[in-house]
Parts: C-alpha cells; sequence; structure tokens
C-alpha cells in the first residue's frame, strides 16, 4: 500500500498530489514513456517529476533551489508535466477500460476519414458501435452513428438508400434512450442535490411538496422499452425519492432492483463498479434504517465476497469506495447488534488506512468515520 505523506496545503497543489498517488509501476511507465526519445531522458519536467516524487512536502522554494526552471516558466513546466502524467496513464493497460478504448477507436476512425480513407473509417466505426451499444454506452454510438451519416454522404455506395434509412433510424433509437437517460438521471441528481440541501422531509407539507415535483418530473416510459441504462437510473430516482421521504421500505425495495439489474448481468459489473459498489452500499443503508441486521449482514458479507473475486476490477478509485462503504457499514453493523467491543482490530484498520490514504477522501467521510468511531 502506497503510503502518501501530505499536508493541508499540499492538496492545494493539483501536480503534486497527481504524482504522490502514482504506483511504483505508474511512476516506472511514465519514465519509459518519456524516455522514448532520447532527447527527454534530461528534460527539465522530467527532473521537475523526479524533484516533486522525492519531497515529503510541497515546496516551491526547493525547486527553485535545485535550478530546475525559473520562477515565471514553473507554472507552464507544471501545467506540461501534469499532461504528460494524464497521457501516459491513459496508455497504461491498467486504465484500458471498455470506455477508453471505444473513444480510441471513435479517435483512428476520425483521423482516417480526415485523411479521406472513407471505407476504412466506415469499418472501424461499425466494430465501434457494436462495442458501444454492447456495453450500454449509447451517447458515444450516437456520437459513432453521426460520424457515420456524414462519411456516407461522401463515400457513395449502391447501398445507400437502404443504408441512410439504417442510419436514420438508428439515430432516432439512439436519441430516445438518451433522452430517456438524460431524463431519469437529472431527476435523481436533483433529488440526491435536495437531500443534501434540506435532509429527511420534516412534515406532511414537505412530503407533498417532494411528491408533486417527483411525479410531475418523473417521465412517461415503458419498462420493457428501458435498457439496463435506464433502468439503472429509474431505480435511482426512487430510491432518492424514497429516502427523502423516509420509505426505507420503499428503499430496500428500488435498491434491491438497483443490485439485482447487476447479479442478472454480470459483465456490468465490471464495466460499471462504481454504480454496483454504490447499489449494494444504498441497499445496506436502507437495511440498517429498517434494523434488519441479518439480512443486512448477509449482504455485506456477500458484497466483501465479490469485492475478493479475480474478475472484480481493481483501480485507485475503486479501492477508497471499496474501503469507504465495507468498513463504514462494519461499524453500522456493531450498532445493529449492539457490539462495542475493539479488540477486533477494525478501528485499528481504519484509522490506519486514513493515516495512509486520507488526503483522497473528503473531508465529510472521514469525520463520520471518526464520529462513529467516537
Amino acid at each position: 500500500m502506497r503510503k502518501i505523506i501530505t499536508t493541508a496545503n499540499d492538496s492545494k497543489d493539483s501536480l503534486y498530489v497527481l504524482i504522490k498517488s502514482l504506483s511504483k509501476s505508474e511512476k516506472r511507465q511514465f519514465k519509459l514513456y518519456v524516455g522514448r526519445l532520447d532527447g527527454n531522458a534530461d528534460s527539465k519536467y522530467l527532473q521537475l517529476f523526479n524533484l516533486l516524487d522525492k519531497m515529503n512536502t510541497y515546496d516551491e522554494n526547493e525547486i527553485f533551489k535545485n535550478n530546475i526552471v525559473k520562477k515565471q516558466q514553473l507554472s507552464n513546466l507544471k501545467a506540461h508535466l501534469y499532461k504528460q502524467i494524464l497521457i501516459s496513464l491513459r496508455l497504461s493497460p491498467a486504465h484500458q477500460n471498455i470506455r477508453v478504448q471505444i473513444r480510441e477507436q471513435l479517435d483512428f476512425a476520425t483521423v482516417l476519414y480526415q485523411k479521406g480513407l472513407y471505407q476504412q473509417s466506415l469499418k472501424l466505426l461499425e466494430k465501434a458501435k457494436h462495442m458501444a451499444i454492447e456495453n450500454e454506452e449509447k451517447n458515444v454510438a450516437y456520437e459513432i452513428v453521426e460520424l457515420e451519416k456524414v462519411i456516407e454522404t461522401q463515400y457513395i455506395t449502391r447501398s445507400m438508400s437502404t443504408r441512410a434509412e439504417e442510419l436514420a433510424q438508428e439515430a432516432k433509437s439512439l436519441s430516445r434512450q438518451n433522452l430517456m437517460t438524460s431524463k431519469l438521471s437529472n431527476l435523481s441528481l436533483q433529488l440526491y442535490g435536495l437531500m443534501l440541501k434540506t435532509g429527511y422531509v420534516r412534515s406532511d407539507a414537505e412530503k407533498q411538496e417532494i411528491t408533486t415535483f417527483f411525479n410531475k418530473s418523473m417521465p412517461e416510459y415503458d419498462l420493457n422499452e428501458l435498457g439496463f441504462r435506464e433502468k439503472l437510473w429509474l431505480n435511482k430516482a426512487y430510491l432518492w425519492y424514497s429516502f427523502l421521504v423516509q420509505d426505507f421500505l420503499s428503499c430496500f425495495k428500488y435498491a434491491t432492483r438497483y443490485v439485482e439489474l447487476f447479479e442478472e448481468s454480470p459483465a456490468m459489473i465490471a464495466r460499471n463498479p462504481v454504480f454496483y459498489l454504490k447499489g449494494n452500499h444504498y441497499l445496506l443503508e436502507s437495511l440498517f434504517y429498517l434494523k434488519h441486521h441479518t439480512k443486512f449482514e448477509e449482504v455485506l458479507t456477500g458484497l466483501e465476497n465479490r469485492l475478493k473475486s479475480d474478475d472484480f476490477p481493481s483501480s485507485d478509485n475503486l479501492e477508497i469506495l471499496e474501503f469507504l462503504y465495507v468498513y463504514s457499514h462494519k461499524l453500522n453493523l456493531k450498532f445493529m447488534v449492539g457490539d462495542f467491543s475493539t479488540d477486533d482490530g477494525l478501528i485499528e484498520k481504519i484509522e490506519k488506512y486514513l493515516k495512509q490514504n486520507g488526503q483522497r477522501m473528503d473531508e465529510h467521510h472521514i469525520m463520520v468515520f471518526y464520529y462513529k468511531i467516537a
């Protein structure tokens, strides 16, 4: 586990925090990436990278003492280094998720189109479109269809008449599905915003106001026509509404449906692990409020087993979320069963992780951890 030593002021410097978040393999890959050209071996931005990597705290005076760069040039050099690190990370196999792969195919097809190689571009776009639709990436699928339409008008084929109709229908279908997803995700986000701003409803009048807003904002839909993505946002919208009006039984109902969507389509867990984690978090939260400790323990154990499986993806972001949700609910389980013992090492594990990785978590979650511990 990487140990990152920072101070409160360090978090203000994005470049320093980014460098300190890199694993040993990511640092090695960046240096190989930079060294692909002989002239970069002694480049200023590589010298700056090595210096910041060694620092325990961010200190601009130390940078100037090493004569790497003049004060007026530091901002540009840091921006260039930041960009090069991101490019290196994007090339890393560890960060090559399906969205990056589809976007890469779209970029390649765009380059071929600009070179006038229309047929080659169309072949790549067809492949990328199938990947996008199969993986519920319908926004980028719509972009692909729009580019196909542009190219088809320049690359005339004998099947153009039928091809034009096919593309028009695909565009209409994807546009309709994307619009539904947008409406449902907007409603979910608005309800989440209300939860953060006002919390649970505190009177019948507030409940009626929220209910009126929810019913008015919910778009008409046919459940049989909704895909995975649309169903996900639909359940999430109902989930946040249920939390707002403190209908925890409905919270359990929609959180269960949310998680079941993934269990019925296991491939979606690897493609959308953050949503899967959040769904389990909502399910555990609703069970906590319902005080159903046996089901709570069953769900928590199942989540831990899933996270330990070889096919569950890994990343820095997921590592933080896994810790946040699993250990927060481990504390909740103690409260539910009335177990206030401290000899199981749980508190020590939490405090150790927060000390080593606290700068990558928001202050609210850290505060809640210490509040529960206290």
